[in-house]
């Protein structure tokens, strides 16, 4: 048998023991068809990023249109009419005055441009405040400051906790001895703190923890009581995946900072972006040269990918996505609850187009191989088998999906 990794270094793997990965050939809606023939009904939207299903006919009739005129051009000193046109959509669909978009090229460069921008703002106003709060169980990217803002022992980056700036870790206000605690945190460290960071309703790569929109208005409402600034990473829960455009509309909540990525591009090309309002921009205004935002990815605002992420938004404006997000939450509910009474299981969690089954233990490679058997690509981590299939996906698709996992489990 062909050694697929005899060059390739995987991603979250050990390389000494790595199983033969599965050579993926085409997708189209939910479906990646393999080498060997085999087609899988995929439940996790690559990352949950293919929104709208792979090779929608829109987006790639964009890609192909702009590639014909204008694949990548420098965006210092430079603009283009993809870049400038997905701008102002972003804005105007972004809660409250958020509307000074800085493009990336992914959603950990967004972070880590969000917390740049953070500090910058309170240096430009002469205070120095460089820590950052963020919360158990929350995930920000693979990138350095990113690890830092991470869980440092619930992540996969404790073996780096030692190594990386020190930021300060907080419990959700989920009640109010917690509420306290956070806001007696705040009132603590405010005068050495930058902004906190959450992923409001969904802590995705932490494990699909969730939380109600009353405690996401909290921690806005302690934020703004302190003056200190809130970073929303959205990268994951943007774009529709927990019930509304973005998951701060659910609690009224406008952040100073919006960060997004995955679904911008409805998965077909990378491109994540750091969203601010006015007050924050305004900071970074002056005669100072020093006093810009000194930040610029080679590949920020790629033609291809603000064409791709245009199409997206057309998508959302001329197609249901949010109500398919409602009837995929109700088919999830329907689907994943029978699991709670299987032995090893812990928890069952829903919200949106996201399901998690929360177990005791997981053997991640031996769980994919048996979903793979079955005809699915579903892909466990930590302690937790989920799924956050795209908004397109067939309801037979999710159907399958949901019994296969209470298959699997029950077996």
């Amino acid at each position: 048998m062909e050694n697929l990794l005899e060059h390739v270094w995987l991603p979250y793997t050990q390389m000494k023991t790595a199983r033969q990965p599965l050579q993926a050939v085409s997708t189209l809606g939910s479906v990646i068809t393999l080498s060997d023939g085999r087609e899988l009904i995929d439940g996790i939207a690559s990352w949950w990023t293919a929104c709208h299903g792979y090779n929608h006919p829109h987006i790639v009739a964009a890609l192909r249109a702009q590639l014909e005129t204008m694949p990548h051009v420098m965006f210092g000193g430079l603009v283009h009419e993809p870049a400038l046109k997905l701008a102002k959509r972003l804005a105007d669909k972004a809660p409250g005055d958020l509307s000074k978009v800085f493009f990336v090229d992914s959603g950990s460069v967004a972070i880590e441009v969000a917390m740049k921008m953070a500090v910058q703002y309170w240096l430009n106003r002469g205070v120095s405040r460089s820590r950052m709060v963020s919360f158990r169980y929350g995930y920000h990217g693979d990138t350095m400051a990113c690890m830092a803002v991470c869980d440092p022992d619930e992540s996969m980056h404790a073996l780096f906790k030692d190594y990386l700036p020190k930021q300060i870790l907080a419990e959700l206000p989920v009640d109010e001895a917690s509420t306290a605690e956070f806001d007696a945190l705040l009132a603590r460290e405010k005068h050495n703190v930058a902004a906190v960071l959450i992923e409001p309703l969904v802590q995705g790569a932490g494990g699909m923890k969730m939380h109600d929109a009353t405690t996401l208005r909290k921690v806005a409402e302690i934020c703004r009581k302190h003056e200190v600034l809130l970073i929303a990473d959205e990268i994951f829960v943007g774009f529709g995946r927990t019930g509304t455009f973005f998951a701060c509309e659910q609690a009224g909540v406008v952040p100073d900072i919006l960060c997004v990525g995955k679904g911008l591009t409805g998965g077909a090309l990378t491109l994540a972006a750091a969203i601010a309002r006015p007050h924050v921009y305004d900071a970074f205004l002056s005669d100072d040269p020093t006093h810009a935002l000194m930040h610029g990815p080679t590949y920020m605002a790629n033609p291809l990918a603000c064409a791709a992420a245009n199409a997206s938004l057309d998508l959302f404006e001329t197609e249901p996505r949010l109500k398919q997000v409602a009837a995929i939450e109700l088919l999830l509910r329907e689907g994943l609850e029978p699991c709670r009474t299987l032995p090893g299981v812990l928890d069952v969690r829903v919200k949106g187009a996201i399901g998690a089954v929360q177990l005791e233990t997981v053997d991640a490679p031996a769980l994919r191989e048996k979903f793979a058997e079955r005809g699915f690509w579903v892909r466990p981590f930590g302690d937790i088998v989920y799924l956050t299939p795209a908004f397109t996906i067939e309801e037979r698709q999710l159907n399958a999906l949901t019994a296969a996992i209470r298959e699997v489990l029950k077996r």
